[in-house]
């Protein structure tokens, strides 16, 4: 479900099916045809369950901030398709992106791809039509088999691992960390997080088998504290302010970081301090006013590192959660990770195919203290006693934001 896509298909009479088709030939078919636009990027590629988001937003801004430009690919849409594909920090052009779907219709690639494989040829024509210094993509669902995978990559990056879209990549840890591990190139550095022993041994592994040097966080590289935070890596940068709040978010900081530095950019200390002091990506710990956060944790994992940045910045307050969540999700391990700072939960239905009922929800909630609203109840501009968080999938949380 990608918003506005079917306008641009509908205007340029393209079609594209609208289910997910793990497999890398299709895409590489359509790529062909339009001439390989991948081939002339300068790309960091970027895959895991949680963090990749942010882990590029850091990217981004510091490359912005020593004066390259960039593109993006990411997912999904926080707004609509426009904001998947960013240029130099704002969303494609309307005319570009239907310039764009121009070219891939008169080349032929009406009804061979899915959706999402065709949004990445759009993304790869666009990046080679404006032709940013860098490319920054990430995978949209683990990495193997994903249509990003067709790139080759300066430095491929995995910033963690956990169980998610089990249906699609397994149902372990070693399983889901096989595709993950799919984006690691033959001699191309790989980055990697704060990684669980299983998974970093099928890391290493692969690394080893693609000559590919391993750069592992708490070891070749790391985020401290002593006086000031820190970042210790190829090179170290003090970082006095932070804007993305959470352990986690120290992390994908560092991964960021070490991943521009791995690919051979040269950064600056100013520079990077006045970056990491400014950057925010939407619906990551979004303070909304002093009382309304929202907060795109979708799984159990991005649900403990929730809990633990709101016990860090408000220690000792229980929140009042509203919550909307995909049912391909682990939904009832999700809600029993909030509860330990509820005071409350509020469940909602919204637009998407595979929204979970909000009275599934309410099912396995773990307290007593909850109710079900519509999207229309839901005030984000709320002065209650409680803080507010509104979480889930970042479908829900778009949709609220276009209300």
């Amino acid at each position: 479900m990608i918003p506005k896509l079917d306008e641009y298909k509908k205007q340029f009479e393209l079609e594209s099916d609208d289910s997910i088709k793990l497999g890398l030939d299709a895409v590489r078919v359509a790529l062909a045809k339009v001439g390989h636009p991948e081939k002339d990027l300068q790309i960091i590629h970027v895959a895991g369950t949680n963090g990749k988001g942010s882990t590029i937003a850091v990217m981004e801004a510091v490359l912005r901030a020593h004066g390259y430009t960039t593109g993006v690919f990411s997912s999904p849409a926080i707004y609509d398709i426009h904001d998947q594909i960013r240029l130099n920090g704002s969303p494609i052009s309307q005319d570009l992106l239907a310039s764009i779907f121009m070219e891939m219709k008169t080349a032929g690639l009406s009804g061979t791809l899915t959706d999402f494989e065709l949004l990445t040829v759009a993304a790869l024509l666009a990046f080679r039509k404006v032709a940013p210094d860098y490319c920054l993509i990430e995978a949209g669902m683990g990495g193997k088999l994903d249509s990003t995978n067709v790139v080759r990559p300066l430095v491929s990056v995995i910033t963690s691992i956990a169980l998610d879209h089990t249906g699609f990549l397994g149902h372990t840890i070693q399983e889901i960390t096989e595709h993950k591990a799919g984006i690691i190139k033959p001699g191309t550095p790989v980055i990697i997080g704060d990684l669980p022993n299983e998974a970093e041994a099928v890391v290493e592994e692969t690394a080893q088998r693609n000559r590919s040097r391993l750069v592992e966080y708490g070891r070749d590289f790391v985020m401290g504290l002593n006086r000031n935070v820190y970042f210790k890596g190829i090179a170290t940068f003090e970082l006095p302010s932070r804007k993305m709040k959470g352990p986690h978010q120290a992390i994908n900081h560092a991964v960021a970081l070490e991943a521009l530095l791995q690919a051979g950019i040269s950064l600056e200390q100013e520079l990077v301090a006045k970056a990491i002091a400014n950057v925010q990506l939407p619906f990551r710990f979004q303070k909304i006013n002093d009382k309304v956060y929202i907060d795109g944790a979708h799984n159990p994992a991005a649900a403990r590192m929730l809990v633990r940045t709101i016990e860090e910045e408000f220690p000792g307050e229980t929140v009042d959660w509203v919550v909307g969540m995909l049912n391909t999700k682990d939904y009832a391990e999700t809600l029993k990770i909030l509860a330990l700072v509820a005071n409350s939960f509020t469940f909602v239905d919204f637009p998407h195919p595979q929204a979970a009922r909000a009275e599934d929800l309410q099912a396995v909630c773990p307290i007593s203290h909850n109710k079900i609203v519509s999207m229309e109840e839901i005030d984000l501009k709320s002065t209650e006693k409680y803080k507010k968080f509104v979480v889930g999938s970042l479908y829900l949380l778009s949709s609220l934001m276009r209300q």
